[in-house]
């Protein structure tokens, strides 16, 4: 502090402390992300998946040879080993894995996985409590990474929810699991989304040809799904093929949504197909779904203090592709 004396009073003031001069918020950035179902499943549920899944792999190294890789991909259904193939086969440099298996009643983990050419700094995820059938055997959920991103912080959501026929539970009890499963989905975006920082979340909710499902507790629902921006708000050119549709997010399991914390912080620019059979082999029985946003991340000034000599950032629940 300076002490400063006034002239015309002869009083002693304390004059406040410099003040730092404050860095620009960050500029926005193009950023993809791909959301895909592998159908990673195990035998004898599912038949040929470890070689399907090394193919994912490998057509992800291809779109990265040609610098076309999405900078995120949100997988569900990873339950199989073979997903570390297709991982390190991939390139990315960051993986984090979303519920894993707990007790003895889910014989497998949540089955999401979460790549980034992005630095992950940190993750947290949940197994959700309602499930109904089948899906109860796994540890469904959601996780959250965040990503370090130009100087600034993004935080990106993965999901799979209930099945219905899949799921082989009776309609109004895969509903109502569905319904609770929404409910615990809003809930946990509440206690760890961060004011100011934006939010990319993807998945596979289970809302094809079911508006009962994709409307439920719709009031409450913090985030905006891409396809109804794109189809009823100004972001009409975003839209691509099947996504012009009338309602488009009742055409696909898999949605992408997000939550801008100022007008136009986050943006969606286009919807793409991917690994839709068109250009090779069909992979899964979902089709990728991937969209290109423009985004200003939330300015983090421990970004500068977090990072480890030669390594990603900070000590954090997650693992890095190579092993690290």
């Amino acid at each position: 502090m300076v002490l400063t004396m006034l002239a015309t009073t002869g009083v002693l003031a304390v004059a406040p402390p410099p003040v730092p001069p404050q860095s620009a918020p960050p500029a926005a950035r193009e950023i993809s992300v791909l959301t895909y179902n592998v159908r990673g499943l195990p035998w004898p549920v599912a038949h040929g998946r470890a070689r399907a899944l090394r193919a994912i792999g490998a057509e992800l190294a291809a779109l990265r040879r040609e610098g076309r890789q999405p900078d995120v991909v949100l997988l569900q259904e990873g339950f199989r080993g073979e997903v570390a193939d297709l991982v390190h086969a991939s390139g990315y440099r960051y993986w984090a894995q979303g519920p894993r298996r707990e007790g003895f009643r889910k014989l497998t983990s949540g089955g999401l996985h979460v790549l980034s050419d992005l630095p992950i700094r940190s993750t947290v995820s949940a197994p959700y409590t309602a499930c109904a059938g089948f899906d109860c055997l796994a540890a469904k959920g959601v996780m959250l990474v965040r990503l370090e991103l130009d100087g600034g912080l993004v935080d990106v959501v993965n999901t799979h929810m209930n099945s219905r026929r899949a799921s082989r539970a009776g309609p109004a009890q895969a509903r109502a699991a569905h319904n609770r499963q929404t409910e615990e989905l809003q809930a946990f975006l509440a206690r760890h989304a961060v004011p100011g920082r934006p939010i990319l979340i993807g998945g596979d909710f289970n809302v094809k040809n079911a508006p009962e499902r994709y409307d439920h507790r719709v009031e409450a629902r913090p985030y905006v799904v891409v396809s109804e921006f794109c189809r009823r708000g100004p972001g009409g050119p975003c839209l691509d093929g099947p996504a012009a549709e009338a309602q488009p997010w009742l055409m696909s399991q898999d949605l992408q949504a997000f939550v801008s914390p100022a007008p136009g912080a986050v943006r969606p620019l286009r919807i793409q197909a991917a690994f839709d059979g068109v250009a090779g082999a069909r992979l899964s029985d979902h089709d990728g779904y991937m969209v290109r946003y423009a985004v200003s991340p939330a300015g983090d000034p421990t970004l500068a203090h977090a990072r480890r000599p030669g390594g990603p950032p900070g000590p954090v629940a997650w693992r890095a592709a190579d092993g690290r």
